[in-house]
């Protein structure tokens, strides 16, 4: 017998009532007939789930959540979804597969609790064949890697319809159908709501105006019962929302907001029933249906307010990932949004592969770990069928496009979980707890408001109490942050610095420690000058070279190839690159390597190790042919930078070069200690941690393939770059080189908006203190606090929004 782990109670079978409640999902139970030991269920599909979850040793779910299962069907799940292993319809689904393992992203409207994240999220452990699962919980979505040889598609969908989870499949725009439904139904509530609340009023005219304050019994019988007749539908059909996301929280022991607003409906709605019933009062249903009018009316501007102020959207337009296009013989760099299908592209070592696409030439071996999590390289051939998100490695590839790229699914690709870092947000942290407490403290305010006026009116007790319940929201405070960072997140898009969440902007402003990377990040690549000195290299070895470093991304090895452009580009074979390092590959009878003086093994004289300039070594056939020479060219503005950067932070350069240009860097950073050259990958990710182990917060600013390590421990990792199209998953933000200059202004745009969004906590405080004051003193009816309460969250909003565009002005940023 399996060992149950759950330490929630067990159902008292002594008692009537925990006997008609289902252990798993917490629906009453018909009879006593289907149970397992002293744990009773609603159905045979609920037993079955606990008994799959109980023999893998997965009962934990039962004690994050009280009852948090969905009721599965009770039919067995068989053949219904046999359609999903046709090839026609699980290629629209995928987004990756390799003909082992497949990547596919559902819908799961039946996800709405901390225990359905929690199973869903440890799929692997009900089946081997799932590798990974993911949930993206305000979008109800749920990203599944697994292994096609062990589970196919339909028996995935089938496994999550069994736990209760029935993923929903529609291949026609799901996503936008449902939206409009949904604002279907918000319309059809307000129409309804809307035709209640004139003829409510139409027909409370004669108690409006009444002067005796008597209306004839008649009279107000008819027009009381034609004014709840018209009131049914309101309560029990348009604020049906209201109710149901109050029941849902109260069911997971969590007050949201709905809760003092489906009790202030309710409230309303009940005593104006008991008035009429009674004929003790004209009740309050025009109060009623208006303030669930204008409650949805709310709700409807609200959407349409933060619709137009979103930055997801303009985020994902200014974040220009870029690939090469060959057109004829030509090679030009585009944004990925351009590609069309038909089009031809070029990727190279480290590449993101942007678009769905067939290798057209050579081998190719591809990465495809942003997507599964599985490192090892998978081969491909001519003619093989290449999923966007891959990476390629070794030589470059040419791949024709036969999908239009999704810039959406690139980008959501640098937020892979395999890439997240452990942060606390303290902004967060308190909006939590405010949260938290928020409606509590709100719901205390209206019992002891609406018990004070009881004692002398009964009818201003019932409106102070609702306007209570209804005028105070902690929605605005929720909604400062994420608009807040998102505008400046969009501001920082258009300066040529991408930033991949909302959370590293926060983290920018706990920094206290900069390390920066010299090659490419304090150096202007494309103005560096070159020449090559050595035994003279015939047309032949220049072109190797040339073949040779078309395959990197590395600043130096682009700069080689444009300064050979003439020569022929051929094919190379068993071509690697060792950050750090250095390149290697064969070409015919040629073998070449390329890198540092270390790994060549390069001995030279007195007069190489006191140049001043960057060196990068070229061996063929094992013997020593010479070296190119960089003239560094450092970018302009830097000086500014730096003594920007000393002012405020604890300043370190670490350089894989020797030590030729230190003069000039100490000139620049002011202090020896703070210069550290012949740094090798490894060396900086220690110098990184070793900081951090002083509980120094780490900024680390580099390039993407040799400082990868030192920018993915660190707290925020910039990745410097000339072209964004190499793609830097293990950085936190990208900034265009020459916009590395206004990095500190950046930093201030970060703070400013901080400023922002506790100037926002503030202004919802002091709304949220005044009407409820208003509130409580009987100023304020239940129909104006439901106008106010959308309006808070409305002026909030536009107020993070445009107080953040302000400080970037303020800033001379745009």
């Amino acid at each position: 017998m399996n060992k149950p782990l759950s330490t929630r109670s067990l159902q008292n079978i002594g008692s009537e009532q925990d006997q008609l409640i289902c252990y798993h999902c917490g629906d009453e139970c018909r009879d006593n007939s289907i149970s397992l030991g002293e744990r009773l269920f609603c159905c045979n599909g609920c037993k079955t789930v606990y008994e799959l979850l109980n023999a893998k040793e997965l009962c934990e779910y039962y004690d994050i959540d009280a009852s948090p299962g969905i009721s599965p069907r009770e039919e067995l799940i068989t053949d219904r979804f046999t359609y999903l292993d046709d090839d026609s319809v699980s290629e629209q689904l995928f987004e990756f597969s390799d003909g082992e393992n497949a990547r596919v992203t559902l819908q799961i409207p039946g996800m709405h609790c901390s225990s359905c994240i929690w199973l869903l999220e440890k799929l692997h452990e009900l089946d081997s064949g799932i590798t990974r699962s993911t949930v993206n919980f305000p979008r109800k979505q749920l990203t599944i890697t697994f292994k096609l040889d062990e589970l196919p598609l339909s028996k995935v969908a089938a496994l999550l319809a069994s736990l209760g989870y029935e993923p929903l499949i529609n291949l026609d725009s799901l996503e936008k159908r449902q939206t409009s439904q949904a604002e279907k139904k918000l319309y059809y509530k307000i129409g309804i709501a809307g035709f209640a609340f004139g003829n409510v009023m139409l027909l409370s005219f004669p108690e409006y105006l009444s002067r005796s304050g008597e209306v004839d019994p008649v009279f107000k019988m008819v027009f009381g019962y034609l004014n709840l007749l018209l009131a049914l539908p309101v309560m029990f059909y348009a604020s049906q929302d209201y109710f149901r996301s109050a029941w849902a929280g109260l069911k997971q022991r969590f007050v949201n907001i709905d809760v003092p607003i489906g009790l202030g409906i309710a409230v309303l709605f009940f005593r104006s029933t008991y008035e009429i019933l009674t004929q003790t009062g004209a009740g309050y249903l025009d109060s009623f249906t208006g303030l669930v009018f204008f409650l949805l009316i709310g709700r409807v501007f609200q959407q349409k307010t933060y619709d137009a102020l979103s930055f997801e959207r303009d985020y994902r337009a200014y974040f220009p990932l870029s690939v090469t296009r060959k057109v004829d013989k030509q090679e030009l760099s585009v944004a990925v949004n351009k590609l069309k299908p038909g089009d031809r592209i070029i990727v190279r070592n480290q590449e993101l592969i942007p678009a769905d696409a067939v290798l057209l030439k050579s081998g190719a071996l591809i990465d495809y770990s942003f997507v599964t999590g599985e490192s090892d390289p998978v081969a491909k051939q001519e003619g093989d069928f290449i999923y966007a998100g891959g990476r390629q490695v070794g030589t470059t590839i040419e791949l024709e496009v036969i999908k239009e790229p999704s810039q959406s699914y690139l980008t959501r690709l640098w937020n892979n979980e395999v890439f997240q870092k452990p942060r606390h947000s303290r902004l967060t942290g308190m909006v939590n707890q405010i949260s938290k407490y928020f409606t509590a403290v709100v719901l205390l305010i209206a019992f002891i408001a609406g018990a004070f006026w009881s004692q002398t009116d009964i009818a201003t007790a019932v409106r102070v109490f609702t306007a209570v319940l209804i005028v105070a929201c902690p929605c605005a405070l929720a909604l400062a942050t994420p608009f807040a960072l998102g505008t400046a997140m969009r501001i920082f898009g258009r300066l040529g610095f991408y930033v991949k969440d909302t959370e590293s902007i926060e983290a920018l402003t706990q920094i206290d420690t900069i390390v920066m990377d010299k090659t490419g990040t304090l150096t202007e690549a494309q103005q560096d000058t070159i020449e090559f000195t050595g035994s003279t290299l015939s047309e032949r070895e220049l072109s190797a070279v040339r073949s040779l470093v078309r395959h990197s991304t590395h600043p130096m090895s682009q700069k080689i190839y444009h300064s050979l452009d003439g020569y022929t580009v051929t094919e190379v074979e068993g071509f690697t690159e060792t950050p750090g390092k250095g390149l290697s590959g064969r070409l015919g009878d040629l073998r070449l390597r390329l890198g540092s003086r270390a790994w060549i093994g390069f001995a030279g004289g007195e007069q190489e190790q006191t140049s001043l300039r960057t060196q990068v070594f070229l061996e063929i056939n094992d013997i020593p042919r010479g070296r190119f020479l960089f003239k560094n060219v450092y970018r302009q503005g830097l000086r500014k930078l730096i003594d920007g950067l000393k002012q405020k932070y604890e300043l370190f350069l670490l350089s894989g070069d020797s030590e030729r240009e230190k003069a000039t860097l100490l000139n620049l950073f002011g202090q020896e200690s703070r210069l550290a050259f012949n740094q090798t990958p490894e060396e900086k990710l220690a110098f990184v941690a070793a900081r951090q182990q002083e509980n120094r917060h780490v900024l680390m600013v580099g390039d993407g393939l040799n400082d990868a390590g030192a920018l993915r421990a660190s707290e925020v990792g910039i990745a410097v770059t000339e072209d964004v199209n190499t793609f830097s998953p293990a950085s936190d933000a990208i900034i265009a080189g020459d916009q590395l200059s206004n990095l500190t202004d950046l930093f201030r745009m970060a703070f400013a908006t901080r400023h922002v969004i506790i100037a926002s906590f503030v202004l919802s405080f002091l709304y949220n203190i005044v009407g409820v004051s208003f509130a409580v003193a009987g100023m304020l009816s239940p129909l104006v606090s439901a106008i106010l309460m959308p309006a808070s969250s409305i002026t909030v909003v536009a107020f993070t929004t445009f107080a953040t565009s302000l400080q970037a002005r303020r800033l001379k940023l745009v």
